[in-house]
């Protein structure tokens, strides 16, 4: 299920500000003050990641005849953190490829097999860890067709003998967690960590596919039969993935009333299609945003065309996560897709298309890295939409989205930063440019001014 985010107007004076570079905006207003202070700390940051199940990771493997330089090309634009995105984690799928057959009731010896590919997610997971990146997050939409009440992956049943789920086959609760753990086992036989173990996707949506259903009460029951088991294997449970903001605050809830429950989940993951981030989950652990891409029925280009799934549209998304909802972590859906995809990247034969909405999310995770923390990052004007993070190595990055159609000259006091002379690289994107390093600012004084132009992204990274 998807969810249209508010489409924006475009006017064509903000068309062509959004044009101009960080220093050639023409007719700024007056000055606008920030103010980024590191005395104030919010979440930490685990990073920002993608997805290739159903089998896209294949096709960027060459299944659909995509040639290794171009493997590699797609690789740089995801994974990079000099040319592309830096993207830091990789979002995994179960199926029930390792076991597609009952092996004879709970109590039978399991069966499974692994060939080493999985659908190609393994080959993208050994690339993504030569990138860097040692954040792997498996999730399941599903438990194997007969372990569910409804005998299908598909459409989605429940877990046979989970409350109100009874099966004359038997409880299958401890045959599905040892199935997730052995899954992720496998991988770790390819050199592979799986570091966050999921066992539901969207339990409050039947899809026509994979998909199963599981209530707030159920799902809680289950993680304290689960958490137990992946625990003890070195796996962190992440729950629930519901398919909105909103509805995971009901998962979340359901699972802190139960001290057994909470102590035994990690991270608590929800996603913006059926409502969007506005506010924190009612947690002091962990949360992720980790799914999401806007509605869109074509394929779209675009940084800023009004269309509800552009790039501005993403880059607003993702400041709302970090800021209204203090997200530790932002998981777009796909990488790289077919079709009318709402991924960063259509794939076309040995060709493919990249959308502004990649340049979007570059902005934020080329430069925010694992282990940063959001710092103080305010401003009176409503139109700058401000965040700010420490990294690890001292660094300060400030992410500046202008809603507004005319630049926005901004001076920015940086408080509390350990900065108070040095330089601030600025990166932007907009219509004309796409995380592209502009000409970098003079920090004196524990200040710096910068023009944001119009419609515009800008990533500063600030250092001595």
């Amino acid at each position: 299920m998807q969810h249209r985010l508010g489409k924006w107007a475009v006017t064509t004076a903000a068309a062509l500000l959004a044009m101009a570079g960080v220093t050639a905006a023409t007719s700024p207003k007056a000055t606008t003050t920030a103010t980024i202070d590191g005395a104030t700390t919010y979440q930490p940051i685990d990073g920002f990641g993608f997805s290739e199940h159903f089998g896209r990771a294949a096709v960027m493997n060459g299944s659909q005849g995509l040639s290794a330089p171009k493997q590699r090309e797609l690789l740089d634009l995801l994974l990079s953190r000099t040319t592309g995105a830096g993207l830091s984690i990789l979002r995994l799928g179960i199926d029930s490829g390792i076991q597609p057959t009952d092996p004879g009731g709970p109590n039978a010896t399991p069966k499974y097999t692994w060939d080493g590919y999985d659908k190609g997610q393994v080959w993208l997971a050994k690339e993504a860890k030569a990138y860097g990146v040692n954040r792997f997050y498996a999730d399941a939409w599903t438990a194997p067709g007969y372990m569910k009440t409804n005998g299908t992956d598909a459409n989605g049943g429940t877990l046979c003998g989970l409350s109100g789920a009874s099966c004359a086959s038997g409880d299958w609760r401890k045959a599905y967690s040892d199935f997730l753990v052995q899954w992720a086992r496998f991988y770790g036989q390819e050199g592979i960590r799986i570091t966050d173990l999921g066992f539901t996707n969207e339990p409050d949506w039947t899809a026509t596919y994979d998909s199963m259903r599981l209530t707030p009460v159920q799902a809680t029951e289950f993680v304290k039969y689960f958490g137990p088991i992946a625990g003890s294997a070195g796996y962190k449970v992440a729950c629930c993935d519901s398919f909105g903001w909103s509805q995971q605050k009901a998962y979340t809830s359901a699972i802190e009333a139960d001290p057994a429950a909470r102590a035994l989940v990690t991270t608590h993951t929800g996603h913006n299609y059926a409502s969007q981030v506005d506010s924190p989950l009612p947690t002091t652990k962990r949360t992720w945003m980790s799914e999401w891409s806007p509605n869109g029925t074509t394929w779209n280009e675009s940084w800023d065309d009004g269309s509800g799934y552009d790039g501005f549209t993403v880059a607003s998304a993702i400041h709302d996560a970090l800021t209204k909802g203090n997200v530790s972590a932002y998981v777009y859906w796909y990488g790289a897709s077919l079709g009318a995809t709402r991924g960063f990247i259509q794939l076309d034969g040995d060709n493919y298309h990249v959308s502004k909405r990649l340049w979007a999310m570059a902005n934020y995770s080329r430069f925010i890295r694992p282990g940063a923390n959001r710092i103080g990052g305010t401003t009176p004007d409503a139109n700058l939409k401000l965040s700010a993070f420490r990294n690890t190595d001292g660094t300060v990055t400030v992410v500046a989205l202008n809603a507004a159609a005319e630049a926005n000259q901004v001076s920015f006091s940086l408080r509390n930063t350990g900065i108070t002379t040095g330089t601030a690289t600025p990166y932007l994107t907009n219509s004309a440019n796409s995380t592209a390093r502009q000409a970098a600012l003079p920090v004196t004084g524990g200040s710096l001014t910068a023009t944001v132009p119009a419609r515009s992204l800008v990533t500063y990274t600030i250092r001595r």
